[in-house]
């Protein structure tokens, strides 16, 4: 029996934040710091119970809030959450 190679074929080194996710990081932690975005309920106020969540089915999704427009998750919340209108 013969045995496999596994060396990799090139070393790209450890893994390291670029400039740009340093600034992502910056302009994300603003941007939560400002909505007062959360990763947890307040109460029964929750992201995937919110008129902006895009897709309830899922876990993590959309928020279309004009504000904030970025993925979130169900459990999360903001000073924006907004009741879904009953039909």
């Amino acid at each position: 029996m013969s045995e496999i190679d596994t060396t990799p074929v090139y070393d790209v080194g450890a893994p390291e934040p670029k400039p740009i996710d340093e600034e992502l990081s910056v302009k994300l932690g603003h941007l939560a710091d400002d909505a007062i975005l959360r990763g947890k309920p307040n109460g029964d106020e929750r992201c995937d119970n919110c008129l902006y969540y895009l897709d309830t089915d899922k876990d993590l999704t959309y928020c279309w809030h004009p504000k904030l427009r970025i993925l979130v998750g169900g459990d999360w919340w903001c000073q924006w959450w907004e009741e879904i209108p009953e039909d």
